[in-house]
């Protein structure tokens, strides 16, 4: 599915070329809808789920074993220690399978995902993107990758070694809030161009574009 229409593709290529007519930065953006799919933690609030359920039944399986009779056994039924293990695994095969499948339900799915979790696996996404398309691929060791991921509503800048050896993490922050600030009113291709031509006054002010300096990345916004 497009995240963006052609006209926003033209203005975010469009202030990458502005952006390094001053600068021997390259600069590299990549629109991602998601950064993961967290099936992991689905996972986890299955199991975490079943384990609850099945420690509550072990814990009081007085009230479990008198709804039980009520409904299926009759009075003064004699549960088996094997029945009752039976009783416990069941309940949680139950309990996971049924938060399994009720956080298929992307909205839901997506709001238990802890935010911590969103951001780390947004970044360790924007450094793989950036190893892939950036890292090392200039003349001057001089990529930046502006990185948006959809789904978890964030973005990375990475920087190469060159560059972070000059310019501070925390710089950055002053373009990052420019972009971000766009975005939230859902002016995704103008939050980019935004972030890229602060991104480009920072490297123009410490790489400066020289004589026979050549396009060494593309341009264009990189969707995936």
């Amino acid at each position: 599915m497009a995240m963006m229409d052609d006209a926003g593709r033209a203005l975010v290529s469009a202030a990458v070329t502005e952006a390094e007519s001053a600068t021997s930065g390259e600069i590299v953006t990549v629109l991602a809808e998601a950064s993961d799919g967290y099936t992991d933690v689905a996972l986890l609030w299955a199991a975490g789920a079943a384990f609850t359920a099945m420690s509550v039944f072990a814990a009081f399986p007085e009230p479990f074993l008198d709804r039980w009779d009520a409904w299926f056994a009759g009075w003064g039924h004699e549960w088996t220690t094997g029945q009752v293990a039976s009783m416990v695994i069941a309940l949680g095969l139950v309990k996971f399978l049924g938060v399994w499948l009720v956080q298929q339900w992307q909205p839901l799915k997506w709001l238990l995902v802890p935010g911590p979790v969103k951001s780390a696996r947004v970044r360790a996404q924007a450094v793989r993107q950036f190893k892939v398309g950036a890292e090392r691929r200039t003349t001057g060791h001089t990529g930046v990758l502006i990185y948006l991921s959809m789904r978890e509503r964030r973005a990375e800048i990475v920087a190469d070694e060159s560059i972070a050896a000059k310019v501070p993490a925390e710089v950055w922050g002053e373009a990052m809030g420019d972009m971000l600030s766009e975005i939230r009113r859902g002016r995704v291709a103008e939050g980019l161009a935004v972030g890229i031509r602060d991104v480009g006054f920072i490297l123009a002010e410490h790489f400066p574009r020289g004589e026979d300096d050549a396009n060494e990345l593309p341009d264009r916004l990189i969707e995936v």
